[in-house]
């Protein structure tokens, strides 16, 4: 079975870069390597629910119960079990942009305490368990400072499910701040998480110099 990595992060940090460079570069190497990228806007039902979700069809971000919210990042994995598993049977690599983590930061930093707690259990289980899906090798984060996120969403190419300059999380900093802190927080407490940083002291590191941290990264886990 294929070795799969996850690249994860807020928004604005450059995970779908980062994740096509990585993917390319085991091309490279002669390893066959596919890149999926989550969530799946334009295959899944689900993942054209979570369009209108983050084009606030739905409520307000605080309006959503972060367990509904759950459900629809859950579901868009589940309708992509089979691509999937045919990524992994027929790869040496699997690359994910985005995965079950991101389900975990982005909806348990909407609560505290045990609730918090017992939301990342839950959607664990709905995930790797329930829906069986395949857990990562490699979990890689890409922790970038808010502001500098912001200032680098304000830059992205038009996206097909918003016609938006930033969805209702990118929009929000106070609730990307949540995420980051519970990103790190899962990331000191999990084995299989490399944290690379996209600053460096103040300086924004260049899309090679965190690609070549990555790679090495990719090769020592």
């Amino acid at each position: 079975m294929a070795l799969h990595i996850v690249v994860e992060g807020i928004d604005g940090s450059g995970k779908g870069t980062q994740a096509k460079r990585l993917s390319e570069r085991f091309q490279q190497t002669g390893k066959s390597c596919e890149l999926l990228s989550f969530p799946r806007y334009d295959d899944t039902r689900f993942g054209a629910a979570i369009g209108d979700f983050l084009n606030g069809r739905f409520g307000k971000l605080n309006e959503v119960h972060p367990q509904l919210a759950a459900l629809l990042y859950a579901g868009d994995r589940f309708e992509s079990c089979d691509v999937l598993q045919r990524s992994l049977d027929e790869n040496d690599v699997l690359v994910c942009d985005r995965y079950v983590p991101s389900n975990i930061a982005h909806q348990t930093s909407k609560l505290d305490g045990e609730e918090r707690s017992e939301l990342v259990a839950w959607i664990e289980n709905l995930e790797y368990e329930i829906y069986q899906l395949p857990k990562p090798d490699i979990v890689i984060l890409l922790d970038l400072p808010v502001r500098q996120a912001q200032q680098l969403i304000a830059k992205k190419d038009p996206r097909s499910y918003t016609e938006r300059e930033a969805d209702l999380q990118e929009a929000d900093a106070g609730y990307l701040e949540g995420v980051r802190s519970m990103y790190l927080e899962v990331a000191a407490s999990n084995v299989n998480w490399c944290l690379v940083s996209c600053l460096d002291g103040d300086r924004l590191r260049s899309i090679d110099e965190i690609h070549d941290e990555i790679w090495r990264q990719a090769q020592i886990s």
